[in-house]
């Protein structure tokens, strides 16, 4: 059976954002691919066992691996955002320049990106480009895996559970996170993204 490994992601000093709480997050993202790797194990016995008699527990099994695997699947958005340093906004870009036709200008968009982040509640703010409609689209994702858009490719994710900053910030201080998460961005790896896809 296929084994998931952790990433290791070579994330510099960030400004706002403490070694802890990255220390701890990263942690955190290490029990998803832990746990994915458990469920799948635990599916693969139960049914060799006996799958009548545990299929209620399989059933239970297969339900959580939505929310394990996204958890994994999420924070390998998240920190490879970091990595190489901070980059300045790609206004001119590409992408860009998406953006702005979508939301107005690129200011616009970082104000609606913020202002989903705000969504109260633990979740994910999310920025992804739908090739078939041609557009991007900015969403909250409750949990990992409640709310996700099928069939869309992930640009920018931003990671809005209390895990994420309550090593240096109180939930009623989560805006300071997200100007924190964004002053960090290193921009070239959404760019990357983006310019994989056939837009």
């Amino acid at each position: 059976m296929h084994t998931y490994e952790a990433i290791p992601f070579a994330i510099p000093a960030l400004d706002g954002i403490s070694q802890k709480q990255i220390d701890v997050h990263l942690g955190l993202y290490q029990g998803y691919v832990k746990h994915i790797n458990i469920l799948r194990e635990q599916i693969s016995d139960l049914t060799k066992q006996d799958a009548e008699k545990y299929a209620f527990a399989i059933e239970s099994c297969r339900r959580r691996l939505g929310f394990e695997f996204n958890g994994m699947r999420m924070h390998e958005f998240y920190f490879p955002q970091f990595e190489g340093a901070a980059t300045p906004e790609p206004r001119e870009s590409t992408l860009g320049i998406a953006l702005t036709e979508k939301y107005g200008s690129w200011d616009a968009f970082i104000a609606h990106f913020k202002k989903v982040g705000m969504s109260r509640g633990s979740g994910w703010c999310t920025l992804a480009w739908d090739e078939k409609g041609k557009t991007p689209h900015i969403w909250w994702t409750v949990d990992h895996e409640l709310g996700t858009l099928a069939d869309v490719k992930v640009l920018l994710a931003m990671d809005m559970w209390e895990h994420a900053y309550m090593v240096d910030h109180v939930p009623a201080e989560k805006a300071k996170h997200i100007d924190a998460f964004l002053k960090n961005l290193n921009w070239k790896k959404i760019e990357e993204r983006f310019s994989a896809i056939g837009h």
